[in-house]
């Protein structure tokens, strides 16, 4: 690798003492790659009990595991369903020590290109909704992406910076991530290109834009909210100093004591260590602040197999209702539910159905909004009027010459029982499971004979195409000929 900077490696053996020869020794060796198991998919489980790849278990990330890297699972047919996204295992631990909980309302304030966001939305199974935000526009384009992928139905994405969102929403979220933009030099293992841009002026430059970041995420967590702060970053000034000060500007808040949750046993096992309150050490900080900086997380890649991070959960003091957000109501277009409705009793089962419904009869739910020609499934109090959106809610669908035409979005966000006709393209037998020809074929964007696939459900029309249960996509189904619709943006030359 790229030789480390002079300047960092003094800090580092500052920092580390005794322990400096082992976290050096760290970059001689081999980094283990990750991926995490989407679990809002049905078959999930399978993955799991029956795994695809060598896997071994990442112990602080329930779902996660280390991979063999020689088996390229971002080249399998299976990572184009979404039953996986590949995930620095380190970067694992934000979201699982958030406490996020079905039915929250979470924001991720700087969430491309989506590993923390996808990983929230399967902690919130459904239930609540997910913001995520990204301020540049070609990474929100990847995090949008990223979110479809994974069969997502309750996020909204935008592409807004954080203090138009803290005006929009004061007071709205039960938990805020903030996975701040850093210096990055937790990660130069495993980009080596960051190397060369690293200076003790960047890192003071960063860790003044994270503090500018925290206290625009501060509006908006709501009181007995949680607000999460997490770098890939070693340097003390983007970490326990940020957090200290941040606690100084804003005492409504109180720094979580996350290894007295966890427990010691449980610190021992994973690697996971106390952050270092001396790291942040000077008269002003009152004694009691700087000594709850032990209650925030380091992660070093000389005690545990994943690459360099630091993590803290702040709570914020008070309860009560949370406000509502802003903005007007979602419009809507009699047609366009019309042909939308039709479609699903033509071409859903009942469980399809039921996953689909919006506004229940006390007035609550999700609803239906149309952009356009798009129409998409809006999660239930979401506001979006004046605001960038990219994706306002799971798409449902596009209205083409007084007919309505399924999204891919909802062929992933789908399950095979959820519809009439599916073509199952593994039979199983495959030296690797889900590696087939016909599914590489499908990815490739070629048409499909019926004999290509392991099983066929139904007659005519549209069809979910899947790949050892897991939805790929939609074809149409004519006699013995699926014609291809997996989106040409979306194909691959496997």
């Amino acid at each position: 690798m790229n030789r480390l900077p002079e300047e960092f490696e003094k800090r580092m053996e500052q920092m580390l003492g005794e322990e400096y020869d082992a976290f050096r020794r760290s970059y001689e060796e081999n980094r283990r790659p990750g991926l995490r198991i989407n679990t809002l998919r049905e078959r999930a489980q399978m993955l799991e009990s029956a795994p695809v790849f060598d896997m071994q278990p990442i112990p602080w990330a329930p779902h996660g595991f280390y991979y063999d890297p020689l088996t390229r699972p971002g080249k399998h047919p299976l990572h184009e369903a979404g039953a996986y996204y590949i995930q620095e295992p380190s970067a694992m631990a934000v979201a699982a020590l958030s406490g996020v909980r079905p039915g929250m309302r979470v924001l991720d304030l700087c969430a491309a290109p989506g590993g923390k966001s996808t990983q929230l939305a399967s902690m919130l199974g459904g239930e609540g909704v997910l913001y995520s935000n990204e301020i540049h526009p070609a990474r929100a384009k990847i995090l949008s992406q990223n979110i479809e992928r994974m069969g997502i139905s309750n996020a909204v994405v935008l592409n807004e910076d954080p203090e138009k969102l803290a005006e929009r929403f004061p007071l709205y979220f039960d938990t805020v991530v903030v996975d701040a933009p850093c210096s990055g030099e937790g990660m130069f293992r495993k980009e080596e290109e960051a190397i060369p841009n690293w200076s003790p002026e960047n890192v003071e430059l960063c860790a003044r834009r994270q503090s500018g970041i925290l206290d625009c995420a501060a509006e908006m967590t709501a009181p007995g909210g949680t607000l999460v702060y997490s770098t890939c970053t070693f340097a003390p000034q983007e970490n326990e100093e940020n957090a200290v000060k941040f606690v100084i500007r804003h005492p409504d808040f109180q720094i979580l004591d996350l290894p007295s949750v966890l427990g010691p046993d449980f610190l021992e096992s994973t690697g996971l260590a106390s952050g270092r309150p001396e790291y942040a050490s000077g008269e002003e900080i009152p004694g009691q602040i700087s000594d709850s900086l032990g209650g925030t997380i380091r992660l070093w890649p000389h005690r545990l197999e994943g690459e360099g991070h630091y993590l803290a959960v702040f709570r914020k003091e008070g309860s009560g209702p949370r406000r509502r957000a802003a903005g007007g109501k979602p419009v809507r277009d009699r047609e366009v539910v019309r042909l939308f409705k039709e479609f699903c009793t033509e071409k859903l089962s009942q469980s399809g159905i039921r996953k689909l419904e919006t506004e229940k009869e006390d007035g609550s739910g999700a609803s239906l909004m149309l952009f356009g020609k798009e129409l998409y499934r809006i999660p239930e109090g979401v506001r979006l009027d004046g605001l960038k959106v990219l994706r306002p809610g799971l798409h449902l669908g596009t209205l083409k010459k007084n007919r309505f035409e399924p999204s891919h979005a909802l062929a992933v966000f789908l399950e095979e029982g959820d519809v009439k006709c599916c073509a199952e393209l593994s039979d199983g037998s495959e030296d690797v499971l889900g590696d087939g020809n016909a599914a590489r074929a499908y990815l490739r964007g070629e048409s499909l004979r019926t004999q290509d696939c392991a099983q066929i459900r139904g007659e005519k029309g549209w069809c979910l195409v899947t790949d050892c249960g897991f939805s790929c996509g939609w074809g149409k189904l004519s006699g013995d000929q699926i014609k291809n619709h997996y989106p040409k943006g979306l194909r691959r030359p496997y």
